[in-house]
């Protein structure tokens, strides 16, 4: 039996524009986004727009990475995240595992209480569908700053030389994902498992001289599914199915 080929978008990552919050933050900053981190991940960004920067803090340290048009920038998974707007940043952005972030592979820093289990954190998290959008943004905004006073503390002891709370948070972030392994499993095996099987069939096609999988070529594009959703780190506009 031929094993159908991968069509989908490639690589099997997500793709999602992003308009990152102009709210100025807790500490005084112009705009910016929800610190949070990704545990199966990689996310990556095309800066499209404006200026800012991406801060970042990991078990080795706090860094800075300065955003502008045409720098791209990733990071890999256990990196917090936290996008800093300084007037009119926008951004393109490519993850891995396409399906996984929306899975549940993205945990804000929240404080201990709001980590216990997955009823607490999604009661810390959730944004009503059904609110005006004067009411969404007013639950975003305080989630993100929720999020940002826990990610300055943790900041804080890290760099002071204490790597327990920064520990704990991603053991407590671990904890949170473990009901969503399998599902994980399932979209990683349909998506990056299937392209990746699918580019070692056409290379051992094309060894053998057999152009066949050459005579299915088809094209295919889409649009936003939404656009204007109130995300971790600003207005998105998603992609069904990438």
């Amino acid at each position: 039996m031929v094993t159908p080929a991968y069509d989908g978008f490639p690589g099997a990552v997500g793709v999602s524009r992003l308009s990152v919050y102009d709210w100025p933050t807790v500490e005084g900053l112009p705009g910016g986004g929800t610190p949070h981190l990704h545990l199966a991940c990689t996310e990556g960004y095309v800066v499209t727009s404006g200026q800012g920067a991406v801060q970042t803090l990991t078990t080795s340290g706090y860094h800075e990475t300065p955003l502008e048009p045409g720098v791209v920038a990733w990071f890999t998974p256990g990196t917090i995240h936290r996008l800093v707007n300084d007037g009119g940043l926008e951004i393109t952005v490519v993850m891995q595992n396409s399906g996984l972030p929306e899975a549940g592979d993205a945990v804000l820093t929240l404080p201990p209480d709001g980590l216990v289990d997955e009823a607490a954190y999604a009661d810390a998290v959730r944004i009503p569908a059904d609110l005006p959008e004067a009411g969404q943004a007013r639950i975003a905004r305080a989630r993100r700053d929720l999020a940002t006073r826990r990610f300055l503390e943790l900041r804080a002891a890290t760099e002071a030389g204490d790597p327990g709370p920064l520990a704990d948070f991603q053991r407590a972030a671990a904890a949170l994902i473990r009901p969503r392994l399998d599902d994980w499993e399932r979209r990683r095996r349909e998506g990056a498992e299937a392209a990746a099987h699918a580019t070692g069939r056409h290379i051992e096609a094309l060894r053998e001289r057999d152009v066949r999988h050459l005579a299915g070529a088809r094209v295919a594009s889409t649009g936003p599914t939404a656009t204007g959703r109130f995300g971790m780190c600003g207005r998105l506009a998603v992609y069904q199915g990438i």
